[in-house]
């Protein structure tokens, strides 16, 4: 059966919910290409990005993607995640970036944290790599349904000199039209996916059969819990004395540092499965298994105003 369905007005040319946010994501793409000189596509291999770069390169097809790919690397992040990354970089032929936290750890600019998390660490590392490359315009995955501090985000997102989110400074923008306009030194972050939800970007990708990586799917793995979340054991800290090791059945909503993405039972291990469990949670991925953001209420929002997505 089509995807275009036909809608009770018997319209054969009406689009689905999923054609008009690509339709939608689509026109973003091509509105980057047009007004600005360097943008530049955060790619972690995580299912947000994956759907974004998806889509970049539909926007431009048969032509190759105009923008190069940035990776912010904790060091911390899953093996399984970096190897598709470098993956898909070698089968699209794309050029990659990657701002390494170790690096930055190591030359003294930062420090460990004592709980072994890493996500924060990125902002500098962001930051950084963005001037150094003067990219004017930066795609992230986020998305509305998220979380509360992205849910008031603009789809182009003025950034001043450093980086940083003032929420009295983002435009308005009514019908589609977006404002790229920004002094030397600062530059916008875009987000094609704003308003997609969790449930579309697995609806999307089984639609265009897309590969991702296996820790999506439930598969047997050893964590331990910590804070009501399953974590993976590793290098960067867990587990603590007195925190047992377990073998469970488990996937990924959600993929960031091993230190704060936490598993969540589940056997789901087709994309229909996966689908039919989102449609009845009632908890965001983020809420649900990214510790970073139950540091307060305000982490998110802290860390967007400090540079971070």
């Amino acid at each position: 059966m089509t995807h275009r369905l036909i809608e009770a007005s018997g319209n054969p040319f009406a689009l689905t919910h999923l054609d008009s946010l690509e339709s939608e994501a689509v026109h973003i793409f091509r509105e980057v290409a047009g007004e600005f000189e360097k943008p530049v596509i955060l790619f972690s291999g995580g299912k947000d990005s994956i759907v974004m770069l998806h889509l970049a390169l539909k926007a431009f097809a048969p032509a190759p993607v105009p923008f190069v790919l940035l990776h912010v690397d904790t060091g911390h992040n899953f093996g399984e995640v970096l190897d598709y990354r470098d993956r898909t970089v070698a089968q699209h032929n794309l050029r990659l970036h990657v701002a390494s936290v170790q690096d930055y750890i190591d030359r003294g600019v930062l420090k460990e944290r004592p709980d072994g998390v890493r996500n924060p660490l990125q902002t500098v590392p962001l930051t950084e790599a963005i001037q150094q490359h003067r990219f004017d315009a930066v795609f992230g995955g986020g998305r509305r349904d998220e979380e509360k501090a992205r849910a008031k985000e603009r789809v182009f997102s003025l950034r001043d000199e450093f980086s940083q989110w003032d929420p009295r400074r983002q435009r308005p923008e009514l019908w589609n039209l977006y404002n790229g306009r920004h002094a030397p030194g600062e530059h916008v972050r875009v987000f094609p996916l704003s308003n997609w939800t969790e449930l579309d970007v697995w609806q999307y990708i089984a639609r265009e059969k897309i590969e991702l990586p296996e820790i999506y799917f439930a598969h047997e793995r050893d964590v331990f819990l910590r804070g009501g979340m399953w974590l993976t054991a590793g290098r960067w800290g867990g587990p603590r004395d007195g925190e047992r090791v377990e073998r469970r059945f488990v996937r990924y909503r959600t993929v960031g540092d091993m230190s704060c993405t936490g598993a969540v039972d589940s056997d789901a291990t087709t994309l229909d499965a996966v689908i039919a469990e989102i449609a009845v949670s009632r908890l965001t991925e983020r809420g649900a298994t990214r510790a970073d953001d139950k540091l307060s209420e305000a982490a998110m929002e802290d860390r967007k105003r400090e540079g971070y997505f």
